[in-house]
């Protein structure tokens, strides 16, 4: 398959061309520039993408990242410990809350995820080491594609551990903008800046 044509926006420095998507929109491009791609330590933060990746189902991912800073009012800074304690209650006061994407299965397979994540933390040491312990081999051919075999093999051991929209393309996602791999088109702007992060990068344990 051919590479896709870079996106050039007006301040004449190329990028992905996803990017495309929403010509003018400097948070988007923001996004790009500075978060996707970039390998992530942080349990919370992985916590969120994993949620953020169930809620898009369906929708752009702009517009999610448009709602994000409802979504992290509305689920506790996706701290999966207070998230995992959500009850009704919370269900219908999320039901309510305009900023987010009000869909009761995507609502609940957030906090059923939570309560999974607590059982994954007790055992594996962190979300963080888990999920790096799926990072792509090196020069793999997990780049450029929709799902990979590391996707694959991720969605098959959460869902066995009980997790829900967790699908091998929603992790390959995942995979992208956390910095599992470094999948900026060859010419992108920001292709050395994402790989010199992921080179000193180092990797949970």
């Amino acid at each position: 398959m051919p590479p896709r044509p870079l996106y050039l926006p007006p301040d004449g420095r190329p990028r992905c061309a996803w990017c495309a998507a929403a010509p003018g929109d400097e948070q988007y491009l923001r996004y790009h520039d500075e978060e996707w791609g970039r390998p992530v330590a942080d349990d919370f933060r992985l916590f969120e993408k994993l949620c953020l990746e169930g809620f898009q189902s369906g929708l752009s991912w702009r517009t999610i990242l448009n709602k994000r800073e409802a979504f992290r009012a509305a689920f506790a800074g996706f701290d999966y410990n207070k998230v995992a304690r959500f009850g009704e209650k919370d269900v219908n006061r999320l039901l309510a809350d305009a900023g987010i994407v009000r869909h009761r299965g995507k609502i609940e397979a957030a906090i059923h995820n939570a309560g999974r994540c607590v059982e994954l933390v007790a055992t594996e040491g962190s979300l963080a080491a888990y999920l790096w312990r799926f990072e792509p081999p090196k020069n793999s051919v997990a780049h450029n594609l929709a799902t990979s075999e590391p996707s694959e093999a991720l969605s098959k051991d959460l869902k066995k551990r009980g997790w829900k929209f967790v699908g091998p393309t929603t992790m390959h996602a995942l995979m992208q903008a956390m910095g599992l791999i470094n999948d900026h088109q060859p010419g992108c702007h920001h292709w050395k800046a994402a790989q010199q992060a992921r080179d000193g990068f180092t990797r949970p344990s």
